[in-house]
């Protein structure tokens, strides 16, 4: 799921019967869980949304989700 520019990790509980998920990448717990996809979907937004008025009352700048992609650019070797 994306909001925001946030991405959420998204599991399912079957011992407790409910998704829940976080938000990766970012150095700040932002956790949501929820027992339909229509909940879990409306409290990842309010989650991120309260996530972005804490860092705004605390002066600093909301981090965002890492894509986790990497690039690398390899050169031939030359003998």
């Amino acid at each position: 799921m994306n909001y925001e520019n946030h991405q959420a990790s998204v599991h399912f509980s079957s011992e407790d019967d409910v998704f829940f998920g976080k938000i990766p990448g970012i150095s700040d717990l932002v956790t949501f869980e929820g027992k339909s996809v229509k909940e879990l979907k409306s409290l990842f937004r309010e989650a991120v949304e309260d996530y972005i008025e804490t860092c705004a009352e605390a002066g600093k700048k909301p981090e965002k989700t890492c894509k986790g992609s990497f690039n690398l650019r390899l050169y031939p070797f030359v003998a």
